[in-house]
């Protein structure tokens, strides 16, 4: 008996170690994962380093329109999970430009960077400019919300449209009780990252229990990048992010957007940055996106709603098809009036 449960002992190890072994790593910048279109970089000066965003810029495989659409993507996201909205966009005539963020997967991972959402805008801004790109529509998912609005604050003559995907920022946690985590704390966090970590905290937050295999794709991307080379580079650079977004809410500020905006937003997220560390009272009155939605559409002019019930954090991946079909219906409406433009 007991040489059948030492052999059953050794079998678990050898197959578990077997399993890591056979998990895909990646350089710091991503290197060797595949990229669904032609992956280019974006080389320029910035806080005194020499730093480079890896985008993708997608021409409109159907006639063009004329329009550009950027997208930004959320925290535990790439320009690579933009694959299916790419695709969509570029069929209805769209040129699609889609950057990683300085920090995040396929750009620089600087060893000492003031991150602000406001020096993530600027950057987009000069990539756009260096494309010959004067006007686009953003659209963000997660992070890249809170992103896209900074964006549309900041540079409002140069966003035509503005579509926000389950956002994060809808709520200042800190103001509504989360205890603040220090950049230590958070690289603590960061650096014992694994995929199943990753998994269990996507299943349980963006998809409310669910889970589907074309998930796993992502799942191994995010690992991949933590557990190879660059390991405590990357884990240093998502602290410093994660405190940016902690510190630096635009929840206060979308009353003052000028641009038309869609919230497209599945109402079974629970997305809210440090709620596991929140007391039970406060945890419980963070992340309800399906009130979270409505506030904030009544607290920007000009915004329309499309909630999405049943779905968590990113319905763009979860029901393509309904989620594109919403997003292009809007797109086709008419644009506002000069006057009513900034």
């Amino acid at each position: 008996m007991r040489s059948c449960l030492l052999a059953s002992a050794l079998l678990a190890l050898f197959t578990t170690s077997l399993a890591a072994a056979e998990a895909p790593v990646y350089g710091p910048q991503l290197e060797g994962f595949e990229y669904p279109y032609t992956l280019q970089h974006f080389s320029f000066e910035s806080q005194g380093n020499t730093v480079e965003m890896g985008y993708m810029d997608v021409a409109a495989t159907s006639k063009a329109n004329g329009h550009t659409v950027v997208l930004m993507h959320g925290k535990n996201f790439c320009a690579a999970t933009w694959e299916s909205t790419i695709k969509t966009l570029a069929s209805a005539g769209y040129r699609v430009v889609a950057p990683d963020q300085i920090g995040f997967c396929t750009s620089s991972k600087p060893e000492h960077y003031q991150y602000s959402f406001q020096q993530l805008a600027t950057n987009t801004h000069a990539l756009l400019e260096k494309l010959g790109i004067k006007e686009a529509m953003v659209l963000g998912h997660s992070t890249g919300g809170m992103l896209a609005t900074r964006y549309a604050l900041s540079y409002p003559q140069d966003t035509e449209r503005l579509m926000l995907v389950n956002p994060i920022g809808l709520e200042d946690w800190k103001a509504l009780g989360v205890p603040y985590r220090s950049v230590d704390e958070w690289f603590a966090r960061e650096v014992k990252l694994s995929a199943d970590s990753i998994r269990e905290y996507e299943r349980k937050t963006y998809y409310g229990g669910r889970w589907e295999p074309g998930y796993e794709r992502w799942v191994s991307m995010l690992a991949g990048l933590n557990q190879g080379p660059g390991h405590n580079l990357v884990a240093w650079n998502s602290a410093l992010i994660y405190d940016m977004i902690f510190t630096q809410p635009v929840y206060y500020e979308f009353r003052n957007l000028r641009v038309p905006t869609l919230l497209l937003v599945g109402t079974a997220d629970t997305t809210a940055i440090g709620s596991d560390i929140a007391p039970p009272d406060v945890k419980a009155r963070l992340g309800h996106y399906d009130r979270l939605g409505k506030e904030v559409a009544g607290m920007i002019p000009n915004a329309k709603l499309v909630e999405f019930p049943g779905l968590g954090h990113a319905p763009q991946m979860e029901e393509p098809e309904r989620f594109h079909r919403a997003l292009i219906e809007w797109l086709a409406q008419p644009a506002p009036t000069a006057a009513a433009r900034p």
